[in-house]
């Protein structure tokens, strides 16, 4: 009969993230991660197997957090115009600073590189597309537009790094929706 697991996987893997935030995908290992849970470095082996496969485990509790954060977000804003760019703003504190930022391309490169993850980003495009599509009825292909100048905004706040995240993503959003798309 197996033991109980005295450290749920969930705890496990957001601390894989965190690892592998500060100080990119190589930092993870099964040392390191047993000593920011207490766990055994081979206990953490019978749970995961490969560095590869805990990394990847990690990577898909990272997607599955943003897609429960992206599906809050959608029921905490109204179906507008004004609603899609609120969304978007409260997608960006996900972000949090600009090392957190920075950190987490390391990550997306991680993402690229594999196809079932690159699957998952597809996958939350798509969905997060067709919220925002919602707030712009009769203009569909609107959301992925949207979301594509988000990503841009998120990028040139990156270099900027004028103010909080959230202000930044808010003034740009809003200035392309009421003058490119013409809906304020």
């Amino acid at each position: 009969m197996p033991r109980p697991k005295t450290v749920p996987d969930e705890i496990v893997l957001e601390e894989a993230l965190a690892i592998m935030q500060a100080g990119g995908p190589d930092s993870l290992t099964f040392a390191a991660l047993g000593q920011r849970t207490g766990l055994s470095a081979s206990t953490l082996v019978q749970r995961f197997r490969t560095k590869e496969a805990l990394s990847k485990a990690a990577l898909v509790h990272a997607w599955d957090r943003l897609d429960r954060q992206t599906e809050e977000a959608a029921k905490a804003c109204p179906g507008s115009p004004e609603g899609a760019v609120e969304l978007l703003v409260r997608l960006s504190r996900i972000y949090g600073g600009m090392d957190s930022y920075a950190d987490g391309l390391l990550l997306l490169r991680e993402d690229l590189r594999d196809p079932d993850l690159r699957a998952r980003g597809r996958a939350w495009a798509a969905r997060l597309s067709a919220v925002l599509d919602r707030c712009f009825p009769g203009r569909a292909g609107t959301g992925r537009i949207l979301a594509s100048q988000w990503q841009g905004a998120l990028l040139w706040w990156s270099f900027e790094q004028t103010g909080p995240i959230e202000d930044f993503v808010r003034k740009e959003l809003g200035f392309f929706v009421g003058s490119v798309l013409g809906c304020r």
